[in-house]
């Protein structure tokens, strides 16, 4: 897969249609009229993943009176995404890109290198998706810590 580098702040964010937690569907086109996180993550239940999302978890109610859904997507099954959501009482929706095409929409498959070696994988990033379906901000290479919290700092402001 190659990867989209020409996601900018400003244009359209690519539509999905995707399954989720639960045995449900999630569309960003179902959610026009609010603000969307569309954070994008490694793999359930590891270590950094954890934190992420239950820093999303913990300022879920403050996204909320901001208009703001959080949605969580990695290449992991419904089924991991059930598990990992009831483990950590996560409070919104995890999406399941299995066939990777959504990440590489976004640009966010890509090389990445572990120990010298490479491989191909998820990078950690974050998309702020306005009312209108605009991309109003890009987190290419999320650090964890305080990540959720600058993002509804950005997300109060829409």
């Amino acid at each position: 897969m190659a990867t989209n580098t020409t996601l900018k702040e400003g244009v359209s964010a690519p539509d999905f249609n995707l399954p989720s937690d639960g045995n449900g569907k999630i569309s960003l086109k179902a959610l026009r009229g609010k603000n969307v996180v569309l954070y994008f993550y490694p793999k359930d239940d590891t270590p950094g993943c954890t934190i992420e999302a239950k820093d999303f978890r913990d300022l879920n109610e403050e996204f909320a009176k901001a208009n703001t859904v959080i949605i969580g997507i990695s290449k992991d099954s419904v089924k991991s995404h059930d598990k990992f959501k009831d483990k950590y009482c996560l409070s919104f929706p995890l999406a399941s890109d299995e066939d990777g095409s959504i990440c590489d929409k976004y640009g966010v498959w890509t090389e990445k290198s572990m120990f010298g070696k490479k491989y191909m994988g998820i990078q950690r990033a974050t998309f702020l998706i306005d009312s209108q379906g605009k991309i109003a901000k890009i987190w290419p290479k999320v650090s964890v810590s305080g990540h959720a919290a600058e993002v509804l700092g950005e997300a109060k402001s829409l």
